[in-house]
């Protein structure tokens, strides 16, 4: 097939968005490309919203055909946390024929250069927002988030991580020139001189294991940052939630097919029932970079087992927020009930654990004991989800049995300040929803620290009584260092407190918020601006996104000649 987008095409359309994407990564300032509100999109946006719902309900019972080779049966099985049954089937790949049929376009791509290879990337992308609404369905239908949040996080947020790798990626590699002359004087002697070339080499196939609750969001930076940086990528989506990444591929494999490049670049590996082929594939030595997201077992058995591949996770932690005191005490506990509530605590970013002074705190409602701060909290939680209509639109659904069991069992941990209420859903009779509970637990007891001091994935928050706010800082140490963390916030009024949180975050690697009472939550970070993650601590060993995240993708190799 002729090539219908021409290197200038795509370098005059997608330049500009690549230079300010730069711009942003350098300035950390606000921006995005992507729009947030669903009617931003085509001419009529309430038109464009029924033909994204009316393109989604028609993949539903269909074969998505890709076109790989390598193909020997048809495999799905996705059951939506909102109980519909999606029926639709995807290739299964004999791996000994799909891998050396993608290695087989790397050279041309290799050869492209690093700004053909961005901008085709590009196009990938925009071609995706251009079917954002068609891409929240399937998010929303895979994860359980509700429709909005897949809106947003599985669409222009996934598709501005994206966009940061790839920025990110070219930054890297245009570090080194493509050429130099290298003149080194003799004194009387003629100089020695050298025409040196430089070239940025794939390390050959990138795996990305997807996750179940952000597909996209989690899979984009990892997919494009090594797309971008030459290799070509083999997408694992997690087996509940393949349609927003197998989507993602057929786009993928369309754009590098009209840009004259072999569309195998870009591959999925989907698998029948209990198969479990992602250890396979970590393991096979054509794979040499992996991006992963999810439980801390497997993230670690990746880290000790894919030797052959540079391995970037995002694993488990236990988040954690300090409240010493409070400035803004309603917007506090507002801030805070909005966050736990949040998708129904199932993001990696989600508080866990309340560390608050047995003593209580100073609020600008007078001094508080901790039952009244807990018993607050309780309140702003029940009021912010008393309307079942609000509830479903902030909860979304339970993704899996396994949170819902989690919930369940958390009851038993300690005294219940706020229990879990099961919330119907008109629309998705089936779905399983649940508010969030929260437990008060007491920091000195053995039995207690079982529980603060794992993660409990879902909408289950623990309210930990502590015996200082000195004691609150070295729990938040231990955890931070013991058992990772995404995020960390605070809640104060004590410069020397700030310093000290602040200090400890800075030791053990990790991100922290301070004082949020708008509409900015701990469990939500910006592309191009804030880091998620830091790659230091054992929640995660990347972060998304920055150089280390991209420039080991690549390695550069020289060639040096008498001149």
């Amino acid at each position: 097939m002729a090539a219908e987008l021409t290197a200038h095409d795509l370098i005059a359309q997608h330049r500009p968005t690549l230079d300010q994407a730069l711009e942003a990564i350098r300035t950390r300032a606000y921006w995005s490309p992507h729009p947030e509100h669903p009617k931003a999109y085509g001419e009529n946006g309430s038109l464009d919203m029924a033909a994204g719902k009316a393109a989604f309900d028609a993949l539903l019972g269909t074969r998505l055909d890709l076109g790989q080779p390598g193909t020997d049966d048809w495999v799905g099985g996705e059951v939506s946390p909102y109980g519909i049954e999606l029926g639709v089937t995807y290739p299964h790949a004999d791996l000994d024929v799909l891998l050396p049929a993608m290695k087989a376009g790397q050279r041309a791509w290799r050869d492209a250069g690093a700004e053909i290879r961005a901008v085709v990337c590009l196009e990938i992308l925009k071609r995706i927002s251009d079917r954002t609404h068609e891409f929240a369905h399937a998010v929303m239908h895979t994860s359980g988030q509700a429709f909005m949040m897949a809106f947003q996080a599985g669409g222009p947020h996934a598709q501005d991580r994206g966009l940061e790798a790839v920025a990110y990626a070219y930054v890297e590699q245009v570090r080194t020139p493509d050429t130099a002359e290298w003149t080194k004087p003799q004194g009387k002697r003629d100089p020695l001189a050298l025409t040196k070339q430089f070239t940025p080499v794939p390390r050959g196939i990138g795996l990305v294991i997807g996750c179940n609750t952000f597909p996209t969001w989690n899979g984009y930076p990892g997919l494009f940052a090594s797309l971008a940086t030459g290799n070509a990528v083999l997408v694992k989506p997690h087996p509940r939630a393949v349609l927003p990444l197998a989507l993602t591929v057929q786009v993928a494999r369309q754009v590098l097919t009209e840009a004259g490049f072999d569309p195998n670049l870009v591959a999925l590996a989907a698998e029948r029932p209990g198969e479990g082929i992602a250890k396979t594939l970590a393991t096979r030595p054509e794979i040499r970079i992996i991006d992963y997201t999810g439980s801390t077992s497997f993230g670690d058995w990746l880290e000790a087992n894919a030797r052959q591949a540079q391995v970037y996770t995002e694993k488990a932690g236990v988040n954690t927020v300090v409240v010493e005191s409070a400035g803004d005490y309603r917007g506090m506990l507002s801030n805070l009930a909005f966050s736990l509530s949040l998708y129904s605590g199932q993001m990696c970013t989600t508080p866990q654990n309340l560390l608050i002074p047995r003593d209580g705190i100073r609020t600008d409602q007078g001094p508080k004991t901790f039952d009244e701060v807990v018993a607050d909290l309780a309140r702003a939680i029940d009021g912010l989800l008393g309307d079942d209509a609000r509830a479903n639109a902030l909860l979304g659904a339970i993704v899996n049995p396994d949170v819902k069991a989690r919930l369940e069992a958390a009851a038993g941990l300690g005294e219940v300040a706020l229990a879990s209420r099961e919330v119907a859903n008109p629309e998705f009779p089936g779905a399983v929803v649940r508010t969030p509970v929260l437990v008060k637990l007491d920091g000195a007891k053995p039995d207690a620290e079982a529980a603060y001091m794992s993660e409990c994935f879902g909408p289950v928050s623990f309210a930990v009584a502590v015996d200082s706010v000195t004691d609150a800082v070295e729990l938040l140490r231990r955890t931070v260092r013991e058992k990772g963390a995404m995020t960390v916030g605070t809640y104060t009024t004590d410069p020397e407190v700030e310093e000290a949180v602040q200090e400890v975050c800075l030791e053990e690697a990790a991100q922290l918020s301070l004082n949020l009472t708008g509409g900015v939550y701990v469990n939500q970070t910006a592309a191009f601006s804030d880091f998620h993650g830091s790659g230091g601590n054992p929640a995660a060993n990347a972060a998304l996104c920055d150089g280390a995240f991209v420039a080991n993708r690549f390695r550069v190799v020289e060639v040096r000649r008498e001149a």
